[in-house]
C-alpha cells in the first residue's frame, strides 16, 4: 500500500523548511502496535517547526524532485541494500541527485547504507554478523569541525541493530565515527549529506523491545540476549542528531 502523507508540525511563517522522510520499511508487527512505525519515531525526534512529509519509497513512491525539499531523512528497514530491489535502487539514484544538488540528507541504518551504495560505496553483510543493542560510538577528529556532529562527546552510547554494513565508503566520503565492531558508523559526503549506522530515532525502550523479539535468533547466533537486554541504556547524544539535523535544515532554508 502506498503512503504519502504530510505532517505539519506547528507551522510558523518564519520556519517553513520542508523535510521528506523516505520510509524504507516497517518494524516488527508487535512493536508497530505498541510504539508506531519507523516514521513515527522520526517525527517524534525531528523539531516541530518543520513541515514534514512521509513517503513510502518501498511502495515505489518518490516525492517529486530532490530540489522540492529543504531536507531529506531516510529510515531504516528490514530489507537488505545488497538485494538491489527496484524500489531501493530507484531511491538510491534519487538520493544521488539530492547529494549532487547539496540538499541536506540524513540516512539512518538502511538509509546510511543506501546512501553509501548510491554514491559508489560497497554494502554487504558484516563479516562478524549482527550488531545489536546499546554500544559506544567513537567520533574521529574530523567530527570536531563537522556541522552536524561538532560539540558531541568523543565517545557516546547509541542504539544499534544491523546485519549489513558499509564495507567501503564512497570516494570522497569523510569518516566521522566508528567502534570496535563497525568501522563505518558515521560519514559525510559532500557538504551536507550524512549516513549513520546507529539509530538516533530509537529510545532505550524500543531498543529493549527489539532485543526481546530478536532473542531466539541472537541465541542461535551465539550472542547473549539477556546480557544485551540488561546493557540497554538511554542514548541522548545519539538522539540529538535529529534536532541537530532539523536546526541545520531550518538555517539553510532561510
Amino acid at each position: 500500500m502506498q503512503e504519502n502523507r504530510t505532517v505539519q508540525q506547528n507551522p510558523s511563517p518564519n520556519r517553513k523548511a520542508r523535510v521528506v522522510v523516505l520510509k524504507t520499511g516497517s518494524t516488527y508487527p508487535g512493536l508497530l502496535v505498541q510504539f508506531g512505525d519507523f516514521d513515527d519515531w522520526f517525527l517524534r525526534g525531528l523539531l516541530p517547526e518543520l513541515d514534514i512529509t512521509v513517503t513510502n519509497v518501498e511502495a515505489d513512491e518518490l516525492p517529486g524532485s530532490p530540489e522540492d525539499w529543504d531536507g531529506i531523512v531516510v529510515t531504516g528497514s528490514p530489507a537488505m541494500v545488497s538485494d538491489r530491489a527496484d524500489w531501493s535502487e530507484n531511491t538510491g539514484a534519487w538520493l544521488a541527485r539530492a547529494v549532487a544538488g547539496e540538499i541536506p540528507v540524513l540516512g539512518v541504518c538502511y538509509g546510511h547504507q543506501l546512501l553509501a551504495h548510491a554514491l559508489g560505496g560497497e554494502v554487504g553483510y558484516h563479516p562478524k554478523g549482527r550488531e545489536t543493542g546499546t554500544h559506544q560510538v567513537e567520533l574521529l577528529p574530523e567530527a570536531d569541525s563537522d556541522t552536524l556532529f561538532r560539540g558531541l562527546p568523543a565517545i557516546f552510547p547509541a542504539q544499534l541493530t544491523h546485519r549489513q554494513s558499509v564495507l567501503r565508503l564512497p570516494a570522497g566520503a569523510v569518516l566521522l565515527g566508528r567502534n570496535g565492531f563497525e568501522p563505518n558508523q558515521a560519514f559525510r559526503i559532500g557538504p551536507c549529506a550524512w549516513g549513520v549506522q546507529f539509530h538516533p530515532e530509537f529510545t532505550d525502550t524500543v531498543m529493549s523491545a527489539y532485543l526481546e523479539v530478536q532473542a531466539p535468533d541472537l541465541t542461535r547466533e551465539g550472542l547473549d540476549a539477556q546480557a544485551l537486554i540488561a546493557g540497554v541504556s538511554p542514548a541522548p547524544d545519539a538522539s540529538s542528531l535529529l534536532p541537530r539535523f532539523s536546526r541545520l535544515v531550518i538555517k539553510r532554508a532561510r
